[in-house]
C-alpha cells in the first residue's frame, strides 16, 4: 500500500477547504492571502498563492475526509473510495488533476494523510504499474468528519497490545486554553476523533502529523491512565496519529492531563501537572491571538461580516470576506491537522 458539491461556503472563498476554514476566524475571518484577486509582490493573486501539490492535496483532503458521501463518491469499510470516481468530483475535475499528481500526493506529502491501493474488487488484480484510476482506491489516513468505521479504518491501542505511545500531545494555542478548561477537556468537534502525536515537530525523532507546526500549548496525556480506566477507545492511524473519540460526550477529560506546558518554557511554563493545576495562563498571553487559520468556523451566517480591503506590497491587492472576530467559548477545535 502506498503510504464538486454545492455547499455553503460560510462566506470563506470557494477554493478555501474544510480544514481551513474549520480553522479561518483568528485573523478577523480573512481567507489565506492569494484567494482573491492581487498584485504586487508574487504576482495576481498574491504572495501566498498556494501551489499545485498544496491545492490537489487540499481538495483531495475536503473529499475523502469530509464530502464523500454528500458527493457520491462511496467509502469502502476501511475508507477507501475508487480513485476514478474521486476523479469526477467537481473540484478535483476543474483542477484537471491527473493520476501523477495523485501519486504525488500521496507518496510526497509531509503529512502522509493518503494510502492508495490496487482496487480489490478487480479479478484478476491490477498490474503494480497501472496508471488507470479504476485499477485503484485511495483514502485519507484521518481527519475525518464523516462517520468512519475506526476499527477497520485503524488500530486499536490497548494495554495488551503493546503499542502503547511512550509520549501523547496534544497541540494546541493560548486563545483556546480557557475553554478548554471550562468544558472540561479537550473535544473532538465536528471530527470523528481528538487528535494527538507522538512527539514534536522539531524533535530528531520525524513526527509526520498529529500536531500543528506553531502549536503554542502542549497539552501531555497520561494515555495508560485512560487505558486502565476502560471508558475511552484510543487508536493510531496509519501515518502514526494516535486518536480517540474522547467520552460519551466527545470529551477527553483534564483527568488524563499529564502536563500543560507552553512550547517555549520561557514564556509560559508548567500549567498542569499530574491532574492538577499549578497556575492559570500568565495574563499577558490570554488575549493572544491563535496565528491565523487557527480560529473557528462561525455558527451562522448572522455572525459575520463582510469586508474588503485593498493594498499594496507583499500579499499584494486583495478581496476577502470574513467572519468577524468571533471565538465561541466552548470549543477547541485547532488541533486536527
Amino acid at each position: 500500500m502506498a503510504s464538486g458539491v454545492a455547499e455553503d461556503t460560510g462566506g470563506f472563498p470557494e477554493g478555501m477547504d474544510v480544514d481551513e476554514r474549520f480553522h479561518a476566524n483568528a485573523r478577523g475571518g480573512r481567507a489565506p492571502r492569494g484567494t482573491g484577486r492581487g498584485r504586487g509582490r508574487g504576482g495576481r493573486g498574491g504572495g501566498g498563492r498556494m501551489n499545485r501539490e498544496m491545492e490537489v492535496s487540499k481538495a483531495l483532503s475536503k473529499l475523502l475526509r469530509h464530502h464523500a458521501e454528500e458527493a457520491g463518491v462511496k467509502l469502502d469499510n476501511e475508507g477507501f473510495a475508487r480513485l476514478d470516481q474521486v476523479l469526477t468530483w467537481s473540484r478535483l475535475k476543474s483542477l484537471q488533476v491527473t493520476f501523477p499528481e495523485i501519486l504525488t500526493a500521496v507518496n510526497d506529502n509531509a503529512k502522509n494523510r493518503f494510502s492508495m491501493k490496487p482496487n480489490p474488487t478487480l479479478s484478476p488484480p491490477p498490474e503494480a504499474t497501472s496508471t488507470e484510476p479504476s485499477d485503484w482506491v485511495i483514502r485519507a489516513n484521518q481527519g475525518h468528519s464523516i462517520a468512519i468505521n475506526s476499527e477497520a479504518l485503524l488500530k486499536p491501542i490497548t494495554l495488551t497490545s503493546e503499542n502503547i505511545p511512550e509520549i501523547v500531545i496534544h497541540g494546541t494555542y493560548f486563545a483556546f486554553y480557557q475553554a478548554i478548561l471550562e468544558s472540561g477537556g479537550l473535544k473532538k468537534m465536528g471530527r470523528t476523533h481528538i487528535h494527538f502525536s507522538t512527539g514534536l515537530p522539531d524533535d530528531e525523532v520525524k513526527v509526520i502529523s498529529g500536531m500543528r507546526g506553531d502549536a503554542e500549548l502542549l497539552i501531555y496525556i497520561d494515555i495508560k491512565k485512560s487505558l486502565e480506566d476502560g471508558k475511552t477507545l484510543w487508536w493510531i492511524s496509519e501515518n502514526g496519529v494516535v486518536l480517540t473519540e474522547g467520552d460519551e460526550n466527545g470529551v477527553l477529560s483534564t483527568k488524563y492531563w499529564k502536563k500543560v506546558v507552553g512550547r517555549r518554557e520561557a514564556e509560559c511554563g508548567v500549567l498542569w501537572q499530574d491532574g492538577e493545576r499549578l497556575q492559570d495562563l500568565p495574563e499577558g498571553l490570554k488575549n493572544r491571538k491563535a496565528p491565523f487559520g487557527k480560529g473557528h468556523l462561525p455558527k451562522s451566517r448572522g455572525h459575520r461580516e463582510r469586508g474588503r480591503g485593498k493594498g499594496r506590497g507583499r500579499g499584494g491587492r486583495g478581496r476577502g470576506r470574513g467572519a468577524g472576530d468571533h471565538n465561541p467559548p466552548s470549543t477547541e477545535g485547532v488541533a486536527n491537522p
